[in-house]
């Protein structure tokens, strides 16, 4: 059965799977969402059998009707490939009480490559499907690692541009040093004086600027996204936990049909959004932990139902955490609003006149499967420490996030389901902040002796990605103020 997406602001605007990955966000601000999401209709003990690849053509060939077999085929084959640097793609680990996801073994070492190593050959295969005869420009906001993992899907892939802002001061040093030194004709990195919302904020009014979209038309341009507002982003998210599930049942470790627990550091809501839609298509998930750090505006919400940006942004050792708003949430609220696009749109509305909105009692209570918590600045780093010196695991600062909120969830409720934890990032990206965490005397070191001392530690391999940057030369030094993000674009593109 073909599968519709329409916009969470306007139940009339409908699109196909390639129209929506195109367009990447509808008219008004409103997100693509499916109109219905079809059952996986595939024995969980037949998927554990197979490969990640394979697994992720059963899942997106579910959600993207309007591919064929031999163009999802060709996306999936073309993404996990050599890129990655284990076959599995993502390796589940068993580590202190719980199943690590490991979901940053791609070529910039987060988990935005499991989406951004296929979203180029969907977009370009979409292209050709309708016929599109404009260079698409992407146009992307990041809090550090989006931004990266799109510019190394993208680079001198034909047909398109790429332009992605950053918060200047509010991303980790070896995060920013990926983006400036990224090569290829068709990139620019540009640094903002603001952070991670005002970028998000600046893009969207972009893509929402009909007379921007007519000169840029003129020129032979139109815009698209690699934010997880892109639905082709968030699909190939869904595909890991699927994974996951049957990796634990290949393992022995659950029987097909038995329920587990999942949790995701959460910034901008895509990844546990994708969990969620996985358990709508069938995945036996009982329960979405979402953890937050100390901008913990996802925990206010779901203990009150009210949604408030209004408050101190904080910049923390988990930057890519680091947000106020978090734009997939309105996929959530369109869903537990009943699919009302009428609603949704006044509640979204609300969030930009007045920063914040509060949901119905009758919507709190479709948020039942939900555990919000968040971890202190300390509370992660005390997390890493522990977790290093009780299984000999080092974990970066945003899984370590994720664990310590776990930890709160099992005291709070005495649940031992098995849990999935979302491993997001490679230590090696914020290698500071986990080293100082393992042991303050680490402080006097520069960020390369740590890369090392890391390395010693962990006994992983320093991953090439860093490799790479140790004497890379920056190639990108734009820095604008938030309110000259639209000129920078222009003049980055000849208008």
């Amino acid at each position: 059965m073909a599968v519709t997406y329409k916009s969470t602001r306007n139940s009339n605007e409908t699109a196909t799977a390639s129209e929506a990955i195109l367009k990447g966000l509808a008219e008004n601000g409103g997100l693509f969402v499916p109109d219905s999401i079809p059952a996986l209709d595939v024995d969980l003990n037949d998927l554990a059998r197979m490969s990640y690849q394979d697994v992720a053509y059963e899942v997106m060939s579910r959600m993207l009707t309007d591919f064929t077999e031999e163009e999802l085929r060709h996306c999936i084959n073309s993404a996990y490939d050599k890129k990655f640097d284990t076959p599995v793609i993502a390796p589940l680990v068993k580590k202190a009480g719980a199943h690590y996801l490991e979901l940053f073994h791609g070529s910039t070492i987060a988990f935005k490559d499991m989406a951004l190593s296929i979203l180029p050959y969907l977009l370009v295969t979409s292209a050709k499907k309708n016929n599109v005869k404009n260079d698409i420009v992407i146009l992307t906001a990041t809090s550090g690692d989006t931004g990266k993992a799109a510019l190394a899907g993208f680079a001198d892939v034909p047909g398109t541009k790429i332009i992605v802002f950053y918060p200047k001061n509010g991303v980790s040093p070896i995060q920013e040093k990926q983006m400036v030194t990224q090569k290829g004709d068709n990139t620019s990195v540009v640094g903002i004086i603001g952070n991670f919302d005002d970028a998000q904020t600046g893009v969207k009014n972009m893509f929402n600027d009909k007379e921007l979209a007519t000169v840029m038309d003129e020129k032979g341009f139109q815009f698209s996204s690699a934010n997880s507002i892109n639905i082709g982003r968030l699909v190939p998210q869904m595909v890991y936990y699927v994974y996951a599930y049957t990796r634990l049942v290949a393992n022995g470790e659950i029987q097909a049909g038995d329920k587990i627990n999942v949790v995701v550091p959460t910034g901008n809501f895509g990844n546990i959004l994708a969990a969620y839609y996985a358990k709508e298509m069938g995945l036996p998930i009982a329960k979405f932990i979402c953890a937050s750090n100390d901008n913990k505006v996802l925990y206010d919400f779901f203990e009150t139902g009210v949604y408030d940006r209004n408050r101190e942004f904080i910049l923390t050792t988990s930057p890519s955490m680091d947000i106020l708003i978090s734009s997939n949430l309105e996929r959530l609220i369109y869903r537990i609003a009943g699919d009302d696009a009428e609603k949704n749109a006044e509640l979204m509305k609300a969030l930009t006149s007045d920063g914040k909105y509060e949901i119905t009692e009758d919507m709190k209570n479709n948020l039942a499967e939900f555990y919000g918590n968040y971890a202190s600045e300390a509370e992660t780093a005390e997390t890493i420490k522990k977790v290093y010196e009780s299984d000999n695991y080092i974990m970066d600062t945003h899984t370590a996030v994720a664990a310590c909120v776990y930890d709160k969830y099992v005291a709070a409720t005495g649940d031992q389901t098995p849990t999935v934890i979302a491993s997001t990032a490679s230590p090696y990206k914020f290698t500071r902040s986990v080293m100082e965490a393992i042991d303050v005397a680490y402080a006097s070191q520069s960020d390369f002796e740590l890369v090392d001392e890391l390395n010693k530690l962990s006994g992983v391999a320093v991953p090439q990605a860093i490799e790479d940057i140790r004497s890379a030369a920056v190639l990108h030094d734009t820095v604008c103020d938030k309110s000259e993000m639209e000129a920078t674009v222009r003049s980055i593109l000849g208008l």
